[in-house]
């Protein structure tokens, strides 16, 4: 049993009436509310079982549609979680639904990056790319703790030393790959067989090492990111894009790389339908028609502007990057936008063209801050999702627990 009083029952009663779960009533319409709102009580009592028995009665009456059988479903679910007392309950169909804030926010600065950036730079060469996983592990810690949601920041807790082991995976693979080929290709086979047989080894062992790494870069970037103590995660099937990337990339060579476009809204598409925030689950329906048409006019447009339309290009790929995500808790959505323009990218690129050059690339952090901030300012977010109910659901971080095709690392972030 609900109880509320009579001001939140009356916008129950419009609230079923716009749902259409009144429709099938008949001549039972609005019975079992209207009479006691009508008496003027000053709790109302709404009985789950009445309102199931009138379902019943309306469904063996007439068709029920698809629409309605699910506000149905909804909104029988309310006596479940929202049982209370007079006073207290703001309604069984408002507390579901109601309208959140959300603001992104960027907080990073060129002068505070600088430090991070430059002794990157000068031990990722001093270790001839050894230092590398580090010097992404540093700038992933910054640039997320930079980054905040309704004034809260992210945490990325990827360490060096775990992205290095990806690396190590990656090189050796890639060393037994060219071995083989050499040995198949140009001492066992030999002459221009031979090469295309290397050839077409090193080509095989590219289509399965970019899956890989892309899987196992979303899986360790996710389970070591954390918003608000509730960590992300990523649940893609390894092996399934593994097949489907290399199914797609051959589409991609026998289209003479038209079916690019496709190939990579389907990763996007994939990737992110596989990411969770607790127990929010994010998705993205970007498709390959759309993506190829942005591109092909963006290339014809670049051409007859002289390269002045890469500017608006760029902003279209943006926005169509991000106003094709959304994530779902349940019945609650939130949806993605973005607002940026081609004059705001123009100008971004220009000033940074000029601080990176007049600065003799010194000005390169303080560039890498003013895309980030002009990215996140022009991201917003609306929808229903209360950040306050989000659950914990996804499995901590474990090196324990990776087999030797596990490949950890950061390198899908840019």
């Amino acid at each position: 049993m609900l109880n509320v009083d009579a001001n939140r029952a009356t916008k129950i009663v419009n609230n079923f009436d716009s749902w259409g779960l009144f429709n099938f009533f008949g001549s039972r319409k609005k019975s079992i509310i209207r009479t006691n709102i009508s008496k003027n009580n000053r709790t109302f009592a709404i009985s789950k079982q009445n309102i199931e028995n009138d379902y019943q009665n309306g469904a063996a009456e007439s068709q029920i549609s698809g629409g309605i059988k699910t506000n149905y479903k909804f909104f029988m679910e309310t006596f479940d979680t929202q049982e209370t007392t007079h006073g207290t309950t703001q309604g069984a169909t408002e507390n579901v639904k109601q309208p959140q804030t959300y603001q992104l926010e960027f907080f990073g600065k060129g002068s505070e990056y600088f430090s991070i950036w430059i002794v990157n730079w000068i031990l990722t060469i001093l270790t001839l790319g050894i230092y590398y996983p580090w010097a992404k592990a540093k700038k992933l810690k910054y640039t997320f703790g930079q980054t905040a949601l309704n004034g809260e920041r992210f945490n990325f807790a990827g360490e060096g030393n775990e992205m290095f082991s990806g690396w190590i995976k990656v090189f050796v693979f890639e060393v037994i790959a060219i071995a083989i080929a050499f040995i198949l290709g140009v001492i066992v086979i030999g002459g221009w067989q031979g090469m295309l047989v290397y050839v077409l080894l090193l080509f095989a062992s590219l289509l399965i090492t970019v899956p890989l790494i892309l899987h196992g870069g979303f899986r360790y970037v996710m389970q070591r990111t954390t918003y608000r103590g509730i960590r992300f995660g990523y649940r893609g099937d390894r092996a399934l894009l593994v097949k489907n990337y290399i199914k797609w990339t051959l589409l991609m060579i026998v289209t003479f790389g038209i079916y690019y476009a496709w190939l990579e809204m389907k990763v996007r598409r994939y990737t992110h339908q596989n990411i969770r925030y607790g127990d929010a689950e994010f998705n993205n329906d970007c498709y390959g028609g759309d993506f190829f048409l942005i591109n092909l006019k963006g290339i014809l447009l670049s051409i007859i502007t002289l390269g002045i339309y890469m500017f608006w290009w760029q902003k279209e790929v943006f926005n169509y990057y991000i106003d094709r995500m959304s994530a779902t808790k349940g019945d609650q959505k939130i949806k993605f936008h973005s607002t940026a323009t081609g004059l705001g990218f123009l100008e971004l690129r220009v000033i940074n063209f000029f601080l990176v050059v007049f600065t003799l690339g010194f000005g390169a952090a303080w560039a890498a801050m003013r895309v980030q901030r002009f990215l996140w300012s022009h991201i917003k977010i609306e929808g229903d999702i209360n950040i306050d109910e989000i659950q914990q659901t996804e499995a901590e971080y474990d090196k324990s627990q990776l087999d030797i095709l596990d490949i950890n690392n950061a390198y899908i972030i840019a």
